[in-house]
């Protein structure tokens, strides 16, 4: 069958045709869409995607990690070593405060975040090294999930302190220096 073109061949996509062609239309749009701030309103939706992304998170992660929580500590009664649990749970909180700790002393620019970029960064990590508890030894089925779970709660206890700071902070200025006074 025939294009319909009798003497031009089919184009072949490649990246220096489509830059040839983007030039093309950005040389023939009208003005406003030239003096349109295009890299304003990029920033903006990566930001909007950003901030519906940890919306997501913030809420499926409680459930979740209550959920895996429950799986995890039913495995450690199966196998009676629930009396096991507290222990890597305990340590995990610790090794979470030392981390946040070091974080903070390390950029102290974390202290005035809106977003706490360490906790989700830690978050994160621990629940990579969470997600693979089955396929662990024995002994790492046992204590690793546990200890990852005492990281996630610390940190989640954190990060329910840092909104909270947040909120309380960035309100009427007016609002806080009143209740100052009082």
């Amino acid at each position: 069958m025939e294009s319909g073109h009798s003497g031009e061949q089919p184009k072949k996509l490649n990246f220096d045709n489509l830059l040839r062609r983007t030039k093309h239309v950005w040389d023939n749009s009208p003005q406003p869409v030239k003096e349109f701030p295009w890299n304003r309103a990029f920033g903006n939706f990566i930001q909007l995607v950003l901030d519906l992304a940890i919306s997501v998170v913030k809420f499926l992660f409680v459930p979740i990690l209550a959920v895996s929580s429950i799986s995890e500590m039913s495995y450690c009664a199966h196998e009676r070593k629930l009396a096991l649990v507290p222990f890597p749970l305990v340590i995990g909180m610790v090794v979470a405060g030392v981390l946040q700790e070091t974080a903070l002393k390390i950029s102290p620019r974390l202290k005035e975040a809106e977003v706490p970029w360490h906790l989700i960064a830690m978050m994160m990590f621990f629940t990579l090294i969470k997600l693979p508890g089955p396929y662990y030894p024995y002994w790492g089925r046992l204590l690793v999930p546990h200890f990852a779970n005492g990281v996630l709660l610390r940190a989640l206890w954190s990060m329910f302190f840092w909104y909270k700071k947040t909120r309380n902070t960035s309100g009427n200025p007016l609002q806080n220096h009143s209740l100052e006074t009082e």
